[in-house]
């Protein structure tokens, strides 16, 4: 099976996916219920089961490259994939129950009034019906299940949220956030540090960080695996595949890299005493897995990489070495900023700043500048995030906010100039939606709580682990 899903994976079709939109649905609190045990199921929701191979068909479905999948792996993106696949089949166990129906007439009628597949009359065209599936990749019948799906959930939260209308409140609520304009002064806090560091703090540094400081040595084994040297021929065909899928067996059956080796006639390599370097490409991927001891196959793409590390020595280099030095003074350096911003924050906080301290943090008023923010989108100075926080504070707030470069600024609303909505307006009806949104998301948030203690979910940790080992 995992021989044929590699060479799925390195087709042109891997990449093919039609773009349906779906309700994401959060899926809740996944440590807790990680399981051990079942290696051919990755998740149990009552009596229903979701297998290893219907995990691996929705990843390669997802219409994400390889790459991107692997270079992911250890930022939980199979566990976001997973919480995907719970999260639809938790929606279909809904849709069941409440008898949610979208009859053939129905599902068909909605298709045709889709306006992509439209002629210059504005009339549903077959011939572009069948193009849109051609350039898709994708069946007829496949594609009006997964469009009747998608339905079918949307009918479900129509059904969960119908009825609702927004007060004026809120609505004018939205509006005032969304539009205000804020003028406020800012500096660069990049120029209020006063950083000095001493001969004395550097050995006291380190003294206190030695087991920080030290620098990871690997000794390893590996060899590159190629069809070449595994099947005596350049394809990889489906006999190459075969012999991985034994090798990655062999693996999970704790068999030792040396046993490994001899028996599929491969030549190991050792290195000893090594630390990364930018130089060598094909030991920075086995360098940055220097914590974990156990044997790894690792598809390259041109070839399979087979290594064990099987020892880690922690080093403190000399305290005279003056790249080492260097290293401790930008640490500290980093420290001395990071405890000032913090200073800052406790400031902002206990709200122990003035206008006159302001000043005397940015070393004079000549440092502070001064704009005016149009809306909550208005990009030019500061980021999204920073904006949103803004945007939440009063008259007179000091806050702590950054700009796309990463770079700190302190800030003081001098004032706010907003608007009310007039209830007449061609805004009205804009915000009356967004306002009758944030109604509907906080009423999902807690259907979402509602589903946690209705069904039960168990994932089976061995089955993630093994279908996490196949993509690396």
């Amino acid at each position: 099976m995992l021989s044929n899903l590699r060479i799925f994976s390195k087709s042109k079709l891997a990449g093919v996916l039609v773009a349906i939109i779906i309700v994401p649905f959060v899926f809740w609190g996944m440590g807790s219920v990680f399981q051990t045990g079942n290696t051919n199921n990755v998740v149990k929701i009552n009596n229903e089961t979701v297998s290893t191979k219907e995990f691996v068909n929705h990843i390669n479905q997802s219409g994400l490259s390889l790459d991107y999948i692997r270079q992911n792996l250890d930022k939980n993106i199979l566990e976001e994939m997973l919480s995907e696949l719970v999260s639809d089949r938790l929606l279909k166990m809904e849709i069941e129950e409440l008898n949610v129906n979208l009859s053939e007439k129905n599902l068909a009628k909605l298709i045709k009034s889709n306006k992509k597949f439209n002629d210059d009359d504005k009339k549903f065209s077959r011939l572009k019906y069948e193009k849109f599936l051609l350039e898709q990749n994708i069946s007829a019948y496949e594609f009006e299940k997964r469009f009747k799906n998608n339905e079918l959930k949307n009918n479900l939260f129509n059904y969960i949220s119908g009825g609702i209308k927004s007060p004026y409140f809120l609505k004018n609520k939205i509006f005032v956030n969304e539009t205000k304009k804020l003028d406020i002064d800012y500096f660069d806090i990049e120029n209020s540090y006063n950083i000095l560091i001493t001969d004395a703090e550097i050995i006291e540094f380190i003294n206190d960080n030695e087991e920080l400081l030290k620098e990871d040595f690997i000794d390893f084994s590996f060899t590159k695996i190629t069809p070449k040297n595994l099947i005596e021929i350049d394809e990889f065909n489906n006999d190459f595949f075969k012999r991985i899928d034994e090798i990655e067996n062999e693996i999970l059956n704790e068999k030792s890299i040396q046993e490994i080796s001899k028996k599929f006639n491969l030549t190991l390599e050792e290195i000893k005493d090594y630390k990364f370097n930018e130089e060598s490409d094909l030991f920075k991927e086995i360098y940055s897995k220097r914590s974990e001891s156990k044997i790894k196959l690792i598809d390259k793409g041109d070839y399979y990489l087979l290594y064990e590390i099987f020892k880690l020595n922690k080093v403190l280099p000399d305290k005279n070495n003056i790249e080492f030095v260097n290293k401790v003074k930008k640490n500290l350096i980093v420290k001395k900023k990071y405890d000032f911003i913090q200073k800052l924050f406790e400031q902002i906080k206990n709200k122990e700043l003035n206008d006159s301290k302001f000043v005397e943090i940015a070393k004079g008023k000549q440092n502070i500048k001064n704009t005016l923010i149009e809306s909550i989108n208005d990009i030019k100075y500061f980021d999204i995030k920073s904006l949103k926080l803004l945007y939440e504070l009063s008259k007179g707030s000091f806050v702590l906010i950054g700009d796309a470069n990463n770079k700190i600024y302190l800030a003081k609303i001098n004032n706010i100039n907003a608007s009310k909505l007039l209830e007449n307006s061609e805004n009205s009806s804009k915000y009356l939606e967004k306002s009758n949104l944030k109604i509907v998301s906080d009423l999902y948030g807690s259907y979402d709580l509602s589903l946690n203690s209705k069904y039960k979910v168990k994932v089976f940790q061995k089955s993630i682990d093994r279908v996490k080992e196949y993509f690396r």
